[in-house]
């Protein structure tokens, strides 16, 4: 977005891993003023932000996007665009207890509709997951935009009720909105609870590394640099109203991203542990991009292999020096 014109930008979410990503895409691609809202939960990085309030066209709202006073106090001027990151995302802590999902994926978005309905932004992209869709066998295609909405646990569950709010608003409201579905991200910022940083963390500790059921789960892995580009073409050209899906085309089987990634670490195969299957685990997620691809040109930037690399080398760094 180099060189274009400068917007003025909500992002909730924006001190976890993957809004984080995208304020650090967009302060080095492009001149917008840019207004971070969270909540600091245990997923951000305070420090982080921190650093960047020192930044002139950044500022940062400690707040949480369910409660209307904080909502309030950050819609302080009019925003050219919400970009809506803000969730919570771990697939077994919804399992364990669904009652922060419920409230930040839905009740939390539906408080961001109703500031868009009184003229807060003149648009917002709803940022979702491949989830909703449910899964996949291995000989089905990957899914489009037009595949039905199945979610099979208390997350993803959540995230299709935020997705069909969104639909509902536009329908209803005409508000300028629009959705995306990603497929699984990795990168620099990401929790140690998510399976690639949990694999690296445990071998960087030569400490096992559990696999849930027989490891033959099949995820489509996406490069978080990537879906930070995505969402900027999305911001620039994409049309209101519309799903785009944005997908790695990277699938793997999760034994096999183990091996690759123990390979690229030095570390022996021996630390894998098998465990019991996760309640409700979906056997494969696929992505079909050619919607963004067609439409809004977009392009992955490098090798799933060589973003692998980058982001071992990464979480090395970070892990390495609390070990």
């Amino acid at each position: 977005m180099k060189g274009g014109r400068s917007l003025n930008l909500l992002i909730t979410g924006g001190a976890g891993f993957i809004g984080l990503n995208f304020v650090h895409y967009l302060l080095k691609s492009a001149s917008h003023q840019i207004t971070v809202m969270d909540s600091l939960t245990y997923a951000s990085h305070p420090d982080e932000i921190q650093e960047l309030t020192s930044n002139p066209k950044f500022r940062f709202i400690k707040g949480n996007i369910a409660n209307k006073n904080d909502l309030n106090a950050v819609m302080d001027q009019q925003y050219e665009a919400i970009i809506h990151f803000a969730a919570e995302s771990h697939v077994d802590n919804s399992i364990q207890n669904a009652d922060d999902f419920i409230q930040t994926n839905i009740v939390g978005t539906y408080e961001l509709l109703q500031q868009l309905k009184t003229g807060a932004a003149k648009k917002m992209i709803h940022v979702s997951t491949d989830e909703v869709y449910g899964t996949l066998t291995p000989a089905q295609d990957p899914f489009t935009e037009l595949s039905p909405l199945s979610p099979n646990n208390p997350y993803s569950a959540t995230k299709a009720s935020s997705d069909l709010l969104v639909r509902a608003y536009y329908e209803t409201f005409k508000l300028p909105l629009m959705t995306t579905r990603c497929s699984n991200n990795f990168g620099p910022f990401q929790n140690k609870e998510k399976f690639i940083p949990t694999i690296i963390y445990s071998a960087l500790q030569n400490k096992k590394i559990p696999i849930y059921g027989d490891g033959q789960q099949i995820r489509d892995w996406l490069f978080v640099e990537d879906h930070c580009k995505a969402i900027s073409l999305i911001l620039e050209k994409g049309t209101s109203g519309e799903v785009y899906n944005i997908g790695g085309g990277n699938e793997r089987k999760n034994i096999d991203l183990v091996k690759r990634i123990l390979e690229i670490m030095g570390k022996p195969e021996s630390l894998i542990e098998y465990i019991e299957d996760r309640k409700g685990h979906d056997r494969r997620y696929a992505i079909d991009s050619t919607k963004l691809q067609n439409k809004l040109n977009w392009e992955q930037t490098s090798t799933f292999d060589q973003s692998l690399v980058k982001t071992v080398e990464w979480h090395m760094n970070k892990f390495g020096a609390s070990i």
